[in-house]
């Protein structure tokens, strides 16, 4: 290499060759990045005070719902009703304001106004379908379809619920969709769930009556 290329090479500086570069990426791309970055920020914070709205939303719905509950369980159904209406129509995109419906299906069954009890108990599990608490609604509503004469979907709830709770109350169930189908003049499906109560829960105190219910039942057939 002759001399004047060895200068020339020395003249090199690697460092503001990535310095041009750098600069030459950011003139071009620089106004994009600011853009992108901004989005993300404001994504990030639009996340943050949603998040936060919503928790504040559930406090507050959480404590209404409480002093809705004590009014209920007072047995002042209609005030009781009245606030788990107000909490569902306003709070309805937290749990308390789901939860809202169940309570307000509760107060219309002890009112005697069944029909907005199995309306209130849809609502609800149209929103909340599965867990234990949904398993409560559910046998709610199975009792108020059975006292509304709409025995198939009644007695179809029962059946679902068996093994959801504790053995007695799986002969419950049971018996109550037996119940179900001879109102619907279905025996032979009756005298299946009765046999279960026997075989499998033959300790509770469902399974007598049901021993009695089979030997009626074997007698008129």
């Amino acid at each position: 290499m002759s001399l004047e290329a060895r200068k020339s090479a020395q003249l090199v500086d690697p460092g503001a060759d990535m310095l041009d570069r750098i600069q030459g990426f950011w003139d071009r791309y620089g106004r994009i990045v600011l853009i992108a970055g901004a989005a993300v920020l404001a994504a990030v914070l639009l996340g943050f005070f949603t998040v936060r709205s919503r928790a504040a939303s559930e406090n507050e719905a959480s404590g209404r719902l409480a002093e809705a509950s004590a009014l209920f369980f007072r047995g002042e159904y209609q005030r009781s009703i009245e606030l788990s209406r107000q909490i569902a129509q306003q709070y309805g995109s937290t749990p308390s304001g789901v939860d809202a419906h169940r309570l307000a299906g509760d107060n219309a069954f002890w009112m005697g106004d069944v029909k907005t009890a199995i309306s209130e108990y849809r609502t609800y599990l149209a929103r909340q379908k599965s867990g234990m608490l949904a398993d409560a609604v559910k046998r709610s509503l199975a009792y108020s379809l059975e006292s509304e004469k709409q025995y198939a979907e009644s007695a179809g709830l029962y059946d679902q619920l068996v093994g959801r709770f504790d053995r007695e109350s799986s002969a419950e169930f049971l018996t109550a969709a037996a119940r179900c189908h001879l109102a619907l003049n279905q025996p032979a499906e009756a005298e299946k769930r009765l046999k279960r109560v026997v075989d499998e829960f033959g300790e509770t105190s469902f399974a007598e009556s049901a021993r009695i219910r089979l030997a009626e039942t074997a007698t008129t057939r």
